[in-house]
């Protein structure tokens, strides 16, 4: 059980590093000011969760406990919920309204869109 644990634990570190690596390669050719890097992250990770979820459902029946660990394992610890509520709430405190609002909106918006697009890819194959 240890091994198992251990497994994942380093799994975890190994996906966060990827995330901040991929975050700081999207800040270096975006303006810095917005959040450019949690968006993609957690766009991205919609996409896959509407791909995924729409595609063991209606095509391949999959076990409801593997949807289980990849919608809420996967895609949840790959998303970044956290950083989009500490960038969201850092510029509303610091009092950019526009930039504020607008990681509302395009977090928001984008994510469902994205969840929208993936499931009609997996219906499409």
């Amino acid at each position: 059980m240890e091994a198992v644990s251990l497994d994942i634990h380093r799994r975890s570190c190994r996906r966060q590093f990827a995330l901040l690596t991929l975050s700081r390669i999207i800040t270096r050719f975006t303006d810095a000011a917005f959040p450019y890097g949690t968006l993609v992250i957690n766009v991205s990770g919609s996409l896959v969760l509407g791909f995924f979820l729409a595609w063991t459902t209606e095509r391949v029946l999959a076990n409801p406990l593997w949807r289980l660990l990849v919608a809420v394992g996967f895609c949840g610890s790959y998303t970044t919920f956290s950083g989009y509520a500490f960038e969201t709430m850092a510029s509303f405190q610091q009092g950019h309204w526009t930039m504020f609002a607008a990681n509302i909106l395009a977090n928001n918006l984008l994510c469902l869109v994205a969840v929208l697009a993936g499931a009609a890819l997996a219906r499409a194959i």
